[in-house]
């Protein structure tokens, strides 16, 4: 790994001393320092090339050209925070500072994921019939329907790949050969790949009683196969681990009009008329983190659905929490949805 080091400069530093140094640490970033190593600013080939193209002399001090203001972690942050933040503003690198601002390291977005395989394991749910989308699913899974030139379930199992997530679990039941198939034991995608299979349905938090349970270690991700979405799967990872969580639900909000003027009264005395409100809710959007024990807990052969054994969990006092999600969510439940997934995809392959 190359060293953060090589990449410093003082901001009196030319332009052309600058150049030198981005080509010798070979990291597409110098970082500007005081006397006292406290981060000035960062100067990245981009921010080299935009004041050539001002007609900037090289002679020009970094400190005229240099991002006074670069996104920084904290001495104290957890990979996954980073990781989160970097996904998020799309950061290639981030330098790291100490509660002086004095840099005290270079966090690089790829050998971050090189060196950080998530050991978490990743559930996903692929045994419903997807009745809604007949005659789709009539000789095919839903998860096994394309979107663009890839399943469903392939498109959630990339992410999560990408995301440098390696341990998953598929559940299956309606049509499992057609997903064993083509999943195989992950070794096409780097990862491995284990199924439990429902004989009979068991609900969406029954499953869980197949896994094998002396496996599962670390919080665990799990997924309806046939949601589409671009959650950014690290800043859920930092938040259930930073809320000491038993379980954490992923929750979209959702609107609904009142088609009508609601009226609000005291006996018969009219209070208050609203035309067509609007009411806001938060609902469930099929992506969960579990921790271990709750795993677990589930017996073998349990019917139970995810939302009643939450609900257990909450009338105990144990810390149940939410994470809304911004980002793009679309759970492929009818046709339309359906449709509106092959625009998405095909909207993606033209940016």
């Amino acid at each position: 790994m190359k060293s953060w080091r090589n990449a410093l400069v003082k901001g009196n530093v030319t332009l052309e001393g600058a150049i030198e140094v981005l080509d010798k640490a070979a990291l597409r970033i110098a970082l500007v320092v005081d006397d006292e190593g406290r981060l000035q600013g960062t100067l990245t080939d981009g921010d080299v090339r935009r004041a050539l193209l001002k007609h900037m002399s090289l002679a020009t001090a970094v400190s005229e050209v240099m991002n006074t203001n670069p996104r920084t972690a904290e001495q104290s942050w957890t990979e996954s925070r980073i990781l989160a933040v970097m996904e998020q503003y799309e950061l290639l690198q981030m330098p790291v500072v100490d509660s002086q601002g004095r840099l005290v390291g270079l966090e690089n977005l790829h050998d971050l994921l090189n060196k950080h395989r998530h050991d978490n394991p990743v559930f996903l749910m692929a045994g419903g019939f997807g009745t809604r989308l007949r005659p789709l699913t009539n000789n095919c899974p839903k998860p096994m329907l394309k979107v663009g030139d890839k399943p469903i379930l392939e498109q959630i199992l990339l992410n999560f790949v990408e995301a440098g997530f390696h341990r998953f679990y598929i559940s299956t039941h309606y049509m499992p050969e057609v997903i064993r198939e083509y999943f195989g034991n992950g070794d096409k995608w780097g990862v491995t790949i284990q199924y439990v299979h429902e004989e009979e349905p068991l609900g969406t938090g029954g499953a869980l009683g197949l896994l094998p349970h002396d496996e599962i270690n670390e919080p665990m991700f799990m997924m309806n196969g046939d949601l589409l979405t671009s959650l950014n799967l690290h800043s859920f990872l930092e938040f259930h681990e930073s809320h000491g969580s038993l379980a954490t639900m992923c929750v979209r909000e959702y609107e609904h009009q009142v088609p009508y003027g609601v009226i609000t009264s005291e006996g018969t005395r009219i209070r208050s008329m609203v035309e067509k409100p609007v009411q806001r809710f938060f609902i469930n959007a099929g992506i969960y983190l579990l921790a271990p024990e709750l795993v677990k807990s589930v017996i073998p052969g349990t019917r139970i659905d995810m939302p009643t054994l939450l609900e257990q969990q909450i009338e105990n006092d144990k810390p149940v929490n939410m994470f809304p999600i911004h980002e793009y969510w679309l759970d492929i439940g009818r046709m339309d949805d359906f449709h509106k997934a092959q625009t998405r995809v095909r909207g993606l392959l033209n940016d």
